[in-house]
């Protein structure tokens, strides 16, 4: 056997140790069908507000640039299904947030990955990355055969669904490369037919600026007025594509306690989020992403939503 299979079989062992789902590699290259669409994708201001996905181009299509000397990708899969869901009487947010912050669980993981790495095979340079700087988390994946990517532009997989977090490392390290798979949406339409919005404009293309999730995390204004009536009780994020998807059937809950959401949260209904105030925000979403939207955003969010509900 190879050495670059040797290590690439190595790593893939620790990465299960330590909790992921799935561990996939593809060699550092520059993402050649991605740029076009990237490319199309901002050009038709599908990103919104969203004016960082416009920084850093060529360093999204190209990890060397990122890494110097990056050679291989390591794409990791972290599970953040829960056991529990929140009441049916309650504005929802997305089961991703339910926990601490995925960032910081999850760079702990990666920081001990890398350890090992360096333990176990030598000086080996890279960085980590959970969606915090310019890397095509769901390309990389794809390319390293861990699923497709499903018409609702989220990665999936035949055994696990699309319930769970995506990583890098990107290593000066060479390694024997998986190949992707193949793509089995079929005829399916199912995510397509369920937006509220109309975001995912057609089969693989979501227009970030209709989507549920960036209304209620990443615009910093008032929620148009045109989408009342559409937001389907989300609060922060939304999981209707994903929770209408058949291969979602395999979604198993997963077993980090990190992500175990605070009691109150399952147990809060409408009139309880209506009325919430800034120390119970604190207390609940203590260390979640949810912070990201701040108490003044999720009120905003709440509001419109109560507001339209009553008719106001």
């Amino acid at each position: 056997m190879n050495l670059k299979q040797t290590y690439s079989d190595l790593i893939k062992t620790e990465a299960k140790r330590l909790g992921f789902l799935a561990c996939g590699v593809s060699k550092a290259d520059f993402l050649e069908e991605e740029a076009p669409r990237l490319e199309q994708w901002l050009q038709k201001g599908m990103h919104g507000q969203m004016g960082y996905m416009e920084n850093h181009f060529d360093k999204r299509l190209d990890p060397r640039k990122l890494v110097p000397g990056a050679k291989s990708v390591v794409s990791l899969l972290l599970n953040y299904f829960p056991e529990n869901q929140q009441r049916q009487d309650a504005y929802k947010i997305s089961k991703y947030a339910y926990g601490q912050d995925y960032h910081h669980v999850i760079k702990g993981k990666l920081r001990e990955l890398h350890h090992f790495i360096t333990t176990e095979i030598g000086e080996v340079g890279g960085r980590a990355f959970v969606d915090s700087a310019p890397v095509l988390d769901k390309a990389w994946a794809a390319k390293s055969g861990l699923g497709w990517i499903g018409k609702h532009s989220n990665l999936l997989s035949k055994q696990t669904g699309s319930f769970y977090f995506i990583a890098e490392l990107i290593l000066d390290l060479d390694l024997e490369p998986d190949g992707p798979t193949t793509d089995h949406c079929g005829q399916c339409t199912a995510c397509i037919d369920a937006c509220p919005t109309q975001a995912i404009v057609a089969p693989y293309v979501v227009d970030g600026s209709r989507c549920i999730s960036y209304f209620t995390i990443e615009l910093k204004e008032a929620i148009p007025a045109e989408f009342k009536n559409q937001l389907d009780d989300w609060m922060f994020g939304c999981d209707v594509c994903q929770d209408v998807c058949p291969w979602n059937r395999f979604a198993t809950p997963h077993n980090q306690s990190e992500f175990e959401p605070h009691p109150d949260l399952l147990n809060m209904g409408k009139s309880d989020w209506d009325e919430i105030t800034e120390e119970v925000f604190r207390t609940v979403f203590k260390k979640s992403a949810v912070k990201r939207t701040k108490f003044s955003g999720l009120t905003r969010n709440i509001r419109f939503l109560h507001n339209h509900q009553n008719g106001k």
